[in-house]
């Protein structure tokens, strides 16, 4: 299904008209801060409805329990879910979900703009989350009201899909919502980059691994068991692993090979006390080919062949979390081929379908048998726009073509009713 030149033209001129106010949206979303951890997150939630009554979107929203939310870690966590019908209801069409998560990463260090000021410096937006992924809360928005104002479409629906767990594995947010049956669609878009379609992913495996051994007097060593000598010991046999895992490739385009990554350690009491626990968190990302759970297996394995080198160390190995790799299904065809399609009008350059080495939440989609691919107006390289580190930002030329990219296929997307 296509659509006429002529309305690609002015789902462009209606994005120009009104991409003052598109970008004032996406000021406002930056502002109200929702660092995972803590994950208080409702309150962006609230704010973000407000903001889309204000264009005339009725915004749903789906509290997940209280038990459930701190049971995850996290503090609030409300779904936002907002269903755009057209037609009637023997107007036969699809359901496209568009989908991004408003939840971050804390600040950290080394900012010199305000995260949550939403500066703007040199055709670049500046605060924490404005390449990934709250700019995508804008595309979509955005792409859904110049549709509806130009194209008017008479068959299917578009709904927006607002989470706030990604950052912790989408369990609380896209799974959740599929779980009870809130959501259903045909076909689906998430948040991602401003000109790759982005059609597989890696997994992810977390663990946390508690190293146990004996306190002592730093005076008195003998007398206990160095859980951190343990842990050291353990760590180097990660790091081993990590090293073999380069001889290992993936072949599909944009993803290389497996890899393992520590992020945090803590444990000891004082400096002159023997360490009697440390803990270590790791992040291990699997490529599309591995199987995760062998690949979790051999994990357990190494952590404690190694733990028994180090007599009266005991482990503790919990599993965080484990996201599937995403692999495409094939009804994402129409996907593809309309987004490569406008994205190279409107950007100018052939547009790569690929895989990223990241993990996103379209992987529960796909596992639920709902063909999605990744695009929006994030960075085209994560080091590029500073996500997850100082001073993150995205171009805001970006922001303008994708959401082009975006109105132009949900017209192609919607066009007509599909043939029997």
């Amino acid at each position: 299904m296509t659509t006429d030149s002529s309305t690609y033209l002015a789902l462009d001129a209606w994005i120009d008209a009104h991409f003052d106010e598109q970008v004032r949206f996406l000021q406002a979303l930056i502002q109200v801060p929702t660092d995972t951890p803590p994950g208080n997150n409702a309150p962006h939630a609230e704010r973000t409805a407000e903001l889309l009554a204000e264009f005339g979107f009725a915004a749903e929203k789906h509290a997940v329990p209280q038990a459930e939310v701190l049971a995850a870690g996290l503090q609030s966590i409300t779904n936002l879910v907002v269903r755009r019908p057209y037609g009637t209801a023997s107007s036969a069409g699809p359901t496209v979900l568009l989908n991004a998560h408003g939840d971050v990463v804390p600040p950290g260090e080394g900012w010199t703009k305000d995260p949550y000021g939403g500066e703007i410096e040199n055709g670049f937006i500046y605060g924490r989350a404005s390449a990934v992924s709250k700019c995508d809360f804008s595309t979509y928005t955005f792409a859904v009201r110049a549709l509806e104002a130009v194209a008017k479409p008479t068959h299917g629906s578009v709904e927006l899909l607002f989470t706030y767990d990604e950052e912790f594995g989408g369990e609380l947010g896209p799974a959740w919502l599929l779980k009870n049956k809130i959501i259903a669609p045909d076909l689906m878009v998430a948040a991602g980059f401003s000109y790759q379609v982005v059609t597989a992913h890696n997994g992810c495996l977390q663990m946390q691994v508690t190293v146990h051994g004996k306190m002592a007097h730093a005076a008195i060593p003998q007398s206990g068991v160095d859980a951190l000598q343990g842990a050291v010991k353990i760590l180097n046999a990660l790091y081993a692993q990590n090293t073999l895992y380069q001889q290992v490739s993936s072949q599909v385009t944009g993803i290389t090979h497996p890899y393992l990554n520590v992020g945090t350690i803590e444990g000891g009491t004082n400096t002159n006390v023997v360490p009697g626990r440390v803990s270590f968190k790791l992040d291990r990302r699997m490529i599309p080919e591995e199987n995760p759970a062998q690949v979790e297996a051999a994990l357990r394995a190494v952590i404690a062949q190694a733990a028994a080198e180090s007599p009266g160390i005991t482990v503790d190995i919990q599993r965080m979390l484990l996201a599937n790799a995403l692999q495409p299904l094939p009804g994402n065809q129409p996907l593809v081929a309309a987004l490569q399609a406008h994205g190279e009008a409107v950007f100018g350059e052939p547009i790569p379908a690929t895989g990223t080495p990241l993990y996103t939440d379209v992987r529960l989609f796909c596992e639920a048998g709902i063909p999605g691919v990744i695009y929006g107006a994030g960075p085209r390289t994560v080091l590029e726009s500073g996500a997850k580190r100082a001073d993150e930002r995205l171009n805001l030329d970006d922001l303008r073509r994708a959401t082009k990219v975006m109105a132009r296929s949900l017209s192609d997307w919607l066009s007509a009713k599909p043939s029997a």
